[in-house]
C-alpha cells in the first residue's frame, strides 16, 4: 500500500498556479476546497470514498473531482465531516 502522510500541523500544497482558492474545509484526515471557477479538489485519507473520485483511493496530492465537472455543476460550499464530505452545487 501506498504511504500517505496524515498531518496535524499546516503545510504548503502545490495547486496550478491559475486556482484561486475561495473556500476550504478539513476533515479529521481529510481536505477539500473549492475553486473560483467552482471546481472541487479533495486530497487526504479516502478509504470511505469522502474523496469523491469513486473510489477509495487515499492521496496526497489535491485532485479535482472529475464527477461534478463532467455533470456541469459548479461546487459552491463545501464541509467536511470525519469520514464524509458534503457539497452544496449548482447547475
Amino acid at each position: 500500500a501506498a504511504f500517505i502522510s496524515i498531518q496535524a500541523f499546516p503545510a504548503l500544497l502545490d495547486l496550478p498556479q491559475d486556482l484561486e482558492v475561495i473556500a476550504v474545509s478539513c476533515g479529521s484526515r481529510h481536505t477539500a476546497v473549492i475553486t473560483r471557477g467552482g471546481e472541487l479538489y479533495t486530497w487526504g485519507w479516502g478509504k470511505y470514498g469522502q474523496l469523491g473520485h469513486g473510489n477509495n483511493i487515499s492521496s496526497d496530492q489535491a485532485r479535482r473531482v472529475e464527477h461534478l465537472v463532467a455533470k456541469g455543476l459548479r461546487a459552491e460550499e463545501v464541509v467536511c465531516g470525519p469520514w464524509t464530505t458534503y457539497v452544496r452545487v449548482l447547475e
